[in-house]
């Protein structure tokens, strides 16, 4: 195994406790972490991806931005368009209080059907990302 398979491997290794992490805050109630840690599912598993296909310093955030990366050489990654947009959208906002309009806090702002939709669409890019990274 080479330093970038094994890079790839770390990556993923993290980006599947983070969802189960998510999903042990959506069942806590703590929907912005639920919300924000499948983001971060998402980004570690589509960076490790990269890593196996020998890139280095992904300097990017968005699950977006990875998806388009990713579809240059697996195309079946571009119908999760949708989710990385979903998941995009809660980075900032499940993590910042001034991130949202008014006085609501994000453990405010945030619902359990928030929760649920950003489990939902990371369980989808790991699912995918699982099978273009082991077969």
């Amino acid at each position: 195994m080479d330093a970038n398979e094994r890079e790839a491997e770390r990556w993923f290794r993290q980006g599947e406790k983070d969802l189960r992490s998510s999903k042990n805050s959506h069942s806590s109630g703590d929907y912005e972490w639920a919300c924000f840690q499948a983001q971060q599912s998402s980004e570690k598993v589509l960076k490790a991806l990269l890593y196996a296909r020998g890139f280095r310093r992904i300097l990017t955030h968005s699950i977006f931005e990875l998806i388009i990366e990713i579809g240059i050489f697996a195309n079946e990654i571009m119908a999760l368009k949708t989710e990385a947009k979903l998941l995009d959208s809660v980075y900032i906002t499940s993590r910042y209080p001034d991130s949202i309009v008014g006085n609501l806090t994000p453990s405010e702002y945030f619902e359990e059907e928030d929760a649920i939709q950003c489990i939902r669409s990371a369980e989808l890019i790991y699912g995918i990302a699982k099978k273009l990274l082991y077969g």
